[in-house]
């Protein structure tokens, strides 16, 4: 993680130096415009003082408003960032002395300007989001990225997450909240819904053909009950004879339960499970007790185990499934995503709605919160050094500001030639 780091870093400088240098470049190069008009200027005069023909005169003009507009563009562009020549003249250093107005002023600016609802509704609504962020999740790979994202993100969250602190919002939130509500009445309904529309039938008809089952298959079983019931008295003889009847019996009573959809032991248990439900819902003394059986279950050591296992198990279950590309987690997750992005191009009422959803979350963002995000750019500059402030600014403008003092000394030339010829015209 920290070559990539290393690598911004060392861009960054790389492009800081290149600026440095084309600003020295372009120093040198207004300067020596300035100092040439200084040096014609000079030479003129010069010619002058020895007679040269009128021309001179014009060429004169021309170099010392060359070199006055040249000094004066010097002295403003200096004046941003410094004293010129290290003298406090007032309202110069202008970018040092007032970057804490200079930083209010950009994040007023900026929050006018651009984070204001309007401008961000227009911009959200140029945009088309939604048919752009579908075209990208099914753009090749993009819905794989934006999975492997995801996955980053869960697992940051999940390693983050203190295991006690999991715990005891489960408790809280699940564990408390089954406890405190009843299960009577729940329960009630639950099974009353079931009796209704029969889906309880099949647990019936499994319950009745393995208690057929087991007795076709357990004849010994019954035998040696019978017989260990019997009186001392009773000769063996009549008490095998006695266990067969009873098998025989209890064998067609199993079967007919079994085959007999309106058997009356069927019958019996609908009635009493109908009742039941009722009495969930309705008598206290059964909405009592089962309130007690779901403390009981609640309060069991294993229950107990397995609440406090539960997070243990799920995040390890997260992790593994975020940590292998082939997971069911991360297969389903990837392919909603590319299903999402088909949706977004062909849906259009989804897409309108998709639209309408971001331009609300971006609008309330920026009504309620835009002061917050302007203070970041009139916090970072306050906390910027004043010096400091003024060579970041001047590194990035200081070349283009360096061509007011080249057309300052060129322009002044043009305008002092222009006045001197008109002088001369008039009055000469």
């Amino acid at each position: 993680m920290e070559q990539p780091s290393d690598s911004v870093t060392s861009g960054a400088l790389a492009r800081d130096e290149a600026k440095r240098q084309s600003l020295r470049r372009m120093k040198r190069v207004s300067a020596a415009f300035l100092l040439g008009a200084a040096a014609v200027f000079l030479l003129a005069r010069w010619a002058e003082s020895e007679g040269w023909p009128a021309w001179v005169g014009y060429v004169r003009a021309a170099a010392e408003a060359g070199m006055i507009g040249g000094l004066a563009d010097w002295f403003a562009v200096t004046a941003l960032f410094r004293h010129p020549l290290g003298i406090r003249i007032p309202h110069t250093a202008i970018i040092p002395n007032k970057k804490d107005v200079l930083g209010n002023s950009l994040g007023d600016f900026v929050g006018t300007n651009f984070l204001s609802e309007p401008v961000v509704r227009d911009k959200l609504q140029r945009l088309d989001v939604s048919r752009r962020t579908g075209e990208w999740l099914t753009a090749d790979g993009n819905a794989e990225r934006v999975t492997s994202e995801l996955a980053s993100v869960v697992r940051g969250a999940v390693t983050v997450l203190r295991d006690e602190d999991v715990q005891a919002v489960l408790e809280q939130a699940v564990v408390r909240r089954v406890v405190d509500r009843e299960w009577g009445p729940p329960l009630g309904k639950l099974l009353e819904q079931v009796l209704l529309d029969g889906a309880h039938y099949r647990f019936v008809d499994l319950m009745c053909d393995r208690a057929y089952e087991w007795v076709r298959t357990n004849h010994a079983t019954v035998m040696r009950v019978v017989s260990e019931r019997a009186p001392s008295w009773s000769p063996r003889f009549v008490d095998a004879m006695l266990a067969d009847k009873v098998y025989g019996e209890v064998l067609t009573f199993a079967w007919a339960v079994k085959t007999d959809v309106n058997h009356p032991m069927r019958l019996a248990l609908d009635r009493f499970a109908g009742e039941f439900a009722q009495d969930l819902q309705k008598d206290p003394e059964t909405m009592a007790r089962a309130d007690a059986v779901k403390q009981q279950l609640v309060e069991h050591p294993e229950v107990q185990k397995l609440i406090g296992s539960a997070w243990a198990t799920a995040k390890d279950m997260l992790l593994t499934a975020a940590e292998d590309p082939s997971s069911e987690l991360r297969t389903r997750v990837r392919e909603g995503l590319g299903t999402l992005g088909e949706r977004l191009q062909a849906d259009t009422e989804l897409a309108r709605k998709v639209d309408g959803w971001v331009e609300s979350t971006a609008a309330y963002v920026v009504r309620h919160y835009s002061r917050e995000i302007t203070t970041i750019i009139t916090d970072t500059v306050e906390r910027w050094d004043a010096e400091e402030t003024s060579r970041k600014v001047e590194l990035q403008v200081g070349r283009d500001l360096q061509f007011i003092r080249i057309n300052g000394t060129v322009v002044g030339a043009l305008a002092g030639l222009v006045i001197y010829t008109v002088a001369e015209l008039l009055f000469g």
